[in-house]
């Protein structure tokens, strides 16, 4: 961007507003998913459309792009895998019986995550789900994915008893939980946040998972035992990104930021081991269209948060659009 701030670039093929934008791995080429109910994929260096995929029956909530597949997903309850190349829809994930709000790709596996109020893993080739992760209360907004060797040092016995991939998912129901993968079961909730929780980020070198939410806080856990480390209170309306930087260094400047904790706009205690940016604004769509969401979905159980409820800066969620 020059110095007069103007736009280097402007894609306007899109006949709805942009729900999500996803960079593939090389940096050729940019996936957008709208409202209008499609996806296109866009090359970065002369911002010209390559790619129209169409086949969604409802806006689009998220995408993700590598470089030869992309995955979508919708409102229309499914998620959707595209071929970068043709823009042919090479699969259908079906079961999600409401909007489906995230996706995570790791390893073989394609998680999802839904108003439904459950996540669940699907065998990316095969087109078929392999695991449901039923016990939230309210919907899932947010995932994250680990294995033990990612965050254990230990000896190669225990190594073996826990070699277990593990899903990690934020929800409206103000919990973050933290299940096996193999059975679908849950091995921890952790317990804090007061408000939906928008955001995850794992920090696995140091055993540190950060979650950021609608209280306005940002919560560091030790990811093994479940143990709540800080929490960061200074914002003043609802944490929706993060991001987790090991280490920055800048050699034209002789800067090196290592292993060390910042929270933007936080006067907490920053002696931690990695760097947090938040951003208090919220993400698209993700909370939007409560009031139908509520009207056609049976009434939440005792104590759990409603999308459409009071939240931020006294306003509802469906004011944020």
């Amino acid at each position: 961007m020059g110095s007069s701030g103007s736009a280097l670039k402007v894609c306007t093929d899109h006949r709805g507003g942009i729900n999500w934008l996803s960079l593939s791995p090389d940096g050729q080429h940019l996936l957008t998913g709208s409202e209008d109910g499609t996806a296109r994929l866009w090359s970065t260096a002369d911002s010209q459309c390559h790619g129209h995929f169409q086949g969604h029956e409802s806006y689009i909530t998220f995408c993700h792009l590598e470089n030869e597949v992309a995955f979508t997903c919708s409102a229309d309850h499914t998620i959707r895998k595209w071929d970068v190349m043709t823009g042919q829809c090479l699969a259908i994930y079906r079961g999600h019986t409401s909007i489906v709000n995230r996706i995570l790709v790791a390893k073989d596996y394609l998680f999802s995550g839904s108003y439904d109020r459950t996540a669940r893993c699907w065998s990316v080739d095969k087109e078929k789900q392999i695991q449901e992760f039923r016990g939230h209360r309210n919907c899932v907004l947010t995932l994250a994915h680990y294995s033990p060797r990612d965050v254990l040092d230990e000896s190669e016995e225990e190594q073996e008893k826990l070699s277990r991939d593990f899903l990690v998912t934020g929800s409206t129901d103000c919990t973050v939980k933290v299940w096996w993968v193999s059975s679908g079961r849950c091995y921890q909730t952790l317990l804090g946040h007061t408000g939906a929780v928008l955001c995850l980020i794992l920090d696995a070198p140091n055993r540190e998972l950060f979650s950021g939410s609608t209280d306005y806080t940002i919560r560091t856990w030790n990811i093994v035992t479940g143990e709540q480390l800080k929490v960061f209170k200074e914002h003043q309306g609802s944490v929706i990104c993060l991001e987790c930087l090991q280490e920055v260094v800048m050699p034209a400047l002789e800067l090196s930021i290592q292993r060390q904790a910042s929270c933007r706009g936080s006067s907490e205690d920053t002696s931690s081991s990695s760097t947090v940016f938040s951003f208090p604004r919220w993400h698209a769509k993700d909370l939007g269209r409560t009031r139908n969401l509520q009207a056609k979905q049976a009434s939440p159980e005792e104590g759990a948060v409603c999308p459409g409820q009071e939240l931020s800066e006294g306003k509802s969620v469906s004011s944020f659009q």
